[in-house]
């Protein structure tokens, strides 16, 4: 719960920055879905939370 809320928080202030300083392009279009499927309760909202957690997991297990 703790990691899809902070996710919740980042993503709707990233799309809250895309929208005041450059205008909505096709990438910020993009994050602007994962914040949507991140709210909603659908039933591939698991899927997606399970993408973004696999993606976290691969993002920190890297090693410079």
């Amino acid at each position: 719960m703790i990691l899809s809320m902070s996710g919740v928080v980042l993503l709707g202030i990233v799309v809250f920055l895309f929208f005041r300083k450059d205008g909505l392009k096709g990438t910020h279009a993009c994050t602007c879905a994962l914040f949507g499927f991140y709210l909603s309760s659908t039933a591939i909202a698991p899927s997606i939370k399970a993408g973004g957690a696999s993606l976290a997991s691969l993002l920190g297990g890297i090693r410079f």
